[in-house]
């Protein structure tokens, strides 16, 4: 099929998908309660008569057609929301409070619907598989999937990744060959002293005063320790302790994160963060514990040859103009877990435009998608599969 009617017959289903992603954007729901999405994926899935395991990473949809007869490729699109209250000025804002796709997942998801209703209506030779995924936001859905077999039975040979990119003017894609995005991992520290009365310090041992000089030292491990030609986050983004103007606190709470290129750099700024940690705070009379919460994401590889692939597709359909070889990202993205086993690449999708207020950068309560390029990318998750069905 010629790219230019592909793209056509997306544009023909602008309306279905961006209903289908205003219905999302309504009401989100966070990591691992995708219930209200998944069942409307299933829904529209049904009606496209598309077969389907469910659940799978507790929240998630698998989805698959074709012959079997041949390659199998994977797209993939993830459902969760983030803990952020929306701002943004449009109709159809999200009605539940505290709770906002912020990142746009319900874009993903409606445009890999859209492509799901493309390709339904194709004889496929091999298999592509849909995969909705719950939990990209911090709780590694991508690792659930893989680990009960959604890169199995038949095996993916490719699996490409569709992310909206307010960095870059609508109609335009993106992305890089080698390490795209960062590793990544939360921290908590907890810094414990003796609390008591503000007017008598020296009966005190001090966490506010311990917790300031962690931070600042912190900032060496970037500034003075990692090689300047080399990608590398320490980032403090919460501090908790006392509640009072006159009391010093028992303890300090403090939380942040740490990125770079590569695990094995993941793992010094780790290591450096809890030496340092500990070390200040015995300078200063405090005990301190130091964890990393959570999901440690790799880095999000693209394979060379899957990345030329992709661009080709994209310059074809789009022209090369408007196809970009972008610098590496320190975010982190959970589709590096799928990468970890098969080939793959993640492009990313402008979707800035600031005739419509479409500035405002992900994880803000301001974000806003123009969405006239979600056919395209319902068109580019359709291309990627039956271009690589026919290499």
């Amino acid at each position: 099929m010629e790219l230019a009617a592909i793209m056509n017959e997306s544009e023909s289903i602008k309306d279905w998908i961006i209903d289908i992603r205003r219905e999302l954007h309504r009401f989100p729901e966070l990591m691992y309660e995708e219930h209200r999405t998944n069942a409307l994926v299933r829904e529209k899935l049904d009606e496209l008569g598309i077969e389907y395991e469910f659940p799978i990473a507790e929240t998630g949809v698998l989805a698959s057609i074709g012959n079997g007869e041949g390659p199998c490729i994977a797209l993939r699109a993830d459902m969760d929301a983030l803990p952020i209250h929306e701002t943004a000025d449009v109709d159809f804002k999200s009605e539940v409070d505290g709770k906002m796709h912020a990142c746009g997942h319900d874009c993903h998801t409606a445009m890999l619907l859209g492509a799901a209703k493309i390709l339904s209506g194709k004889e496929i030779q091999g298999t592509v598989k849909f995969l909705f995924q719950p939990a990209e936001e911090g709780g590694a859905g991508g690792q659930k999937m893989t680990n009960e077999g959604a890169l199995d039975d038949p095996e993916v040979e490719r699996i490409f990744g569709l992310h909206v990119w307010p960095r870059m003017p609508t109609g335009q894609v993106g992305s890089r060959a080698g390490s795209f995005l960062a590793a990544a991992s939360f921290m908590d520290i907890e810094v414990r002293g003796v609390g008591g009365h503000a007017a008598s310090p020296h009966f005190c041992t001090d966490p506010v005063l311990a917790s300031s000089r962690i931070i600042d030292s912190l900032q060496s491990i970037v500034s003075r320790e990692t090689d300047p030609l080399e990608s590398a986050v320490v980032s403090v983004t919460a501090v908790n302790g006392g509640d009072a103007h006159n009391v010093i606190p028992e303890s300090v709470a403090i939380k942040g994160t740490v990125r770079s290129l590569t695990m094995e750099g993941l793992r010094r700024l780790q290591t450096r963060v809890s030496e340092i940690c500990e070390l200040v705070g015995q300078a200063n009379g405090c005990e301190v514990d130091v964890a990393f919460p959570g999901n440690d994401y790799p880095p999000t590889y693209n394979d060379p040859g899957t990345w030329d692939f992709a661009k080709g597709v994209a310059e074809t359909l789009i022209g090369a103009e408007n196809v970009n070889e972008l610098p590496p990202v320190m975010g982190g993205e959970d589709f590096a877990f799928y990468t970890q086993k098969t080939n793959g690449c993640f492009v990313v999708l402008g979707v800035n435009n600031p005739d419509k207020g479409c500035v405002h950068n992900v994880h803000t309560p301001q974000f806003k998608v123009d969405e006239d390029a979600l056919p395209l990318g319902a068109a580019l998750h359709v291309s990627f599969a039956l271009e690589s069905l026919n290499e």
